[in-house]
């Protein structure tokens, strides 16, 4: 497949953890942890094929539904990912942000976010947004506090001022959505950002969602005619 017609921003829902792992008949951590493990390898392909920025779901504001054990494992699950691939994210020249009200996280899970950002801060090899505790209705709603706060006349309010509230200001929107695991919704994900995204569903569970899988997303991509709403 040739490199043209890439999309320079891949936003994916990380959906399918659970099922993957309760089909091989283990807990629904194990599921979370092979889901982890292959971040990184998708972020480093992604950058390969010329995408400059992706922005993974990896929790929700919704996901504090979920039993105690399993949010306590996911918040740990964070600290481990960051201690464990900050080194190959900085060798590879990516950019560690995080999409999401950080100050509900534990203490401990909060300050690593911090500091996976500040140590990657400069490097510009691809961005990689994790949704950490994000709600696009949240992030819509605090934009918009923000903004009273900063004293906006409601004249000055436009769509790329909104945009500039937003967890991913200075990004543009993603072009390409991809959602593993089977469902057809955006599941309340960047859908301020969304609102010209090309939406590509695979019944891939995430923990199997491959190279060869992000290229078929990719193909599809590029057999899309995007006309923004014009002939």
């Amino acid at each position: 497949m040739e490199n043209t017609n890439i999309p320079k921003h891949v936003a994916i829902i990380l959906d399918g953890n659970g099922r993957w792992a309760k089909k091989r008949l283990m807990p629904r951590t194990f599921g979370h942890k092979n889901g982890a493990d292959n971040v990184v390898d998708i972020c480093l392909y992604a950058k390969e094929r010329g995408v400059k920025y992706l922005s993974l779901y990896a929790f929700s504001t919704e996901n504090w539904k979920r039993p105690d054990e399993e949010v306590g494992y996911l918040m740990k699950l964070v600290i481990k990912f960051i201690n464990e691939k900050i080194d190959i994210l900085m060798k590879e020249n990516c950019k560690l942000l995080f999409l999401g009200d950080l100050s509900k996280l534990p203490e401990d899970t909060r300050e690593i976010c911090l500091k996976g950002m500040e140590k990657t801060s400069k490097n510009d090899g691809i961005t990689l947004n994790i949704a950490l505790n994000y709600g696009g209705r949240d992030e819509i709603v605090n934009a918009f506090k923000k903004m009273l706060d900063d004293g906006v006349d409601r004249t000055d309010i436009t769509e790329e001022l909104i945009s500039d509230y937003l967890y991913t200001k200075g990004q543009p929107d993603p072009d390409l959505l991809i959602r593993p695991g089977g469902e057809l919704r955006l599941s309340n994900f960047l859908i301020y950002q969304l609102a010209y995204s090309e939406l590509y569903f695979t019944d891939t569970l995430w923990p199997d969602f491959t190279r060869d899988s992000f290229d078929q997303a990719l193909e599809e991509f590029a057999r899309r005619n995007r006309r923004y709403g014009g002939l």
